[in-house]
C-alpha cells in the first residue's frame, strides 16, 4: 500500500528545522507533500507562491516531495487529498501541548484513517524559528547558518525590495 503523507506550516521561510523534518518525514512515506498554508489573519512575510517556490527549490533533492498550498481547515485539505499520515514537526514540549490539541480535534474531522504523527526537530535545530530567522536578518544578523541557500537568496532579494519601498 502506498502511504501518502503531509507535513504542513506556514514555512515563512523555510528553516534548516523545516528541512529537517521534511527529509525524515521523506523517508517514512512514498510520498511527501509539503503544504503552505495560506492563513487570512495573518499577514506574511513571503506571498504564498514565493514560499512554493522557494521549497520546491529547497527540496528538489528528493525525488518523492510535492509541495503545493491551501487555505481552510487542513482536515478538509486532508479529506479531499486522501492523505494517510500528516507529520507535525515538534521543537519543543511547547510546541507538543498545542500540536497534540489540533491533532486530537482534527482526528474528528478525518473521514479515513489518517494518523498524526509527531518528529522532533535535531536538536541543533530545536531553537530556530521563521520568525527569529527574519528578526534576525532585518536586524543585520547573518542567518546562513539557519536556512537553506536557495531560502537566503529569497530573503536578501525580499529584504532588498522592502527596503527601496
Amino acid at each position: 500500500m502506498t502511504k501518502k503523507a503531509l507535513y504542513t506550516g506556514s514555512f515563512d521561510p523555510l528553516t534548516y528545522g523545516h528541512m529537517d523534518i521534511i527529509e525524515r518525514a521523506s523517508n517514512i512515506c512514498d510520498e511527501l507533500v509539503v503544504g503552505v498554508i495560506y492563513n487570512l489573519y495573518k499577514k506574511p512575510f513571503f506571498t504564498t507562491e514565493e514560499r512554493v517556490k522557494m521549497i520546491e527549490e529547497a527540496t528538489a533533492h528528493i525525488s518523492n516531495v510535492r509541495v503545493d498550498s491551501f487555505s481552510g481547515l487542513l482536515a478538509n485539505y486532508v479529506n479531499e487529498n486522501h492523505f494517510d499520515i500528516v507529520v507535525r514537526g515538534l521543537r519543543a514540549t511547547t510546541d507538543f501541548e498545542y500540536e497534540i490539541q489540533m491533532a486530537q480535534v482534527n482526528a474528528g474531522l478525518y473521514e479515513g484513517n489518517t494518523e498524526t504523527i509527531f518528529l522532533m526537530t535535531d536538536p541543533q535545530y530545536s531553537f530556530i524559528s521563521s520568525s527569529a530567522v527574519r528578526e534576525l536578518y532585518a536586524f543585520g544578523a547573518s542567518v546562513e547558518k539557519y536556512v537553506p541557500e536557495t531560502v537566503l537568496h529569497y530573503i536578501r532579494k525580499k529584504m532588498t525590495r522592502e527596503e527601496k519601498i
